[in-house]
C-alpha cells in the first residue's frame, strides 16, 4: 500500500524521469536540440512530475490543445534534489512556516514550488495517495533545461497505445507498458519540507 505522499519514480543511481506535455512546436524543438530551446519559455514557472498516469490524467493522454506531445525527460538526481532543497509548499502547514504570512512570503520568494494531487489510475480514477509535481521557477529553469536534462524521450506513441488498450478493457497489457515508478529515497529535511511521508 503506498504511503499518503510518496514520491514515486522511474530511477537509476544518477538519475530521475519527469514528465511533461507540450505542443508539437516545442517537443520538436527540443527533441531535435536533446534538451529545451525556444519556443520552450525561459521567463515562466515550468511544471515536471514523476508520475505518468497523473500527467496522462492532466493531459487527457495527450488529447488536450498544447498537451498533445508527451515527453519523458530524464534529469540527474542531483538537478532533482536541488530543486527539492529549495521547495516551497503550495498551501501553509503551520508545523512548517509558522504562520499564513509568513508562509506567504516564502511562498513569493522561492525558486521551487511544490504541489501534492491525487495520484490517478490508468482510467482517470483519483486514488487514495497523492503525486508530487514540482514548479522550476524562472531563476532554475536556464539550469533545468541546460544542466539536469541528461536525455528526452518522445513518449507519445506509448501513450496512445497505453490509452487504446485501457479503453479496450485490456488493462494488464496497458499496466506492463507503464515505467517501473518506485518509492524515491528522501533525506528527514528534505521529506519534512515538502510533506512526504517516508
Amino acid at each position: 500500500m503506498p504511503l499518503l505522499r510518496q514520491i514515486r519514480a522511474d530511477f537509476d543511481a544518477e538519475t530521475i524521469v519527469m514528465y511533461q506535455a507540450y505542443g508539437p512546436a516545442i517537443a520538436d524543438a527540443a527533441l531535435a536540440a536533446g534538451r529545451f530551446v525556444a519556443p520552450f519559455s525561459f521567463t515562466r514557472m515550468t511544471w515536471i512530475k514523476p508520475s505518468l498516469l497523473w500527467l496522462m490524467h492532466r493531459s487527457n493522454w495527450a488529447r488536450k490543445p498544447g498537451q498533445e506531445r508527451i515527453l519523458a525527460v530524464r534529469i540527474t538526481r542531483a538537478g532533482w534534489e536541488r530543486a527539492l532543497s529549495q521547495a516551497v509548499l503550495t498551501a501553509p502547514v503551520p508545523a512548517i512556516h509558522g504562520n499564513a504570512a509568513a508562509w506567504g512570503r516564502a511562498f513569493d520568494a522561492a525558486n521551487v514550488h511544490v504541489q501534492w494531487d491525487p495520484e490517478r489510475s490508468a482510467r482517470g480514477a483519483a486514488l487514495n495517495h497523492y503525486s508530487i509535481q514540482i514548479g522550476v521557477g524562472r531563476t532554475l529553469i536556464r539550469s533545468f533545461a541546460e544542466s539536469w536534462i541528461v536525455g528526452l524521450t518522445d513518449l507519445t506513441p506509448t501513450v496512445h497505445k497505453i490509452d487504446a488498450l485501457v479503453r479496450a478493457g485490456q488493462a494488464g497489457k496497458a499496466q506492463r507498458l507503464l515505467p517501473p515508478e518506485r518509492p524515491y529515497p528522501l533525506d528527514r529535511e528534505t521529506a519534512r519540507r515538502i510533506q512526504a511521508d517516508t
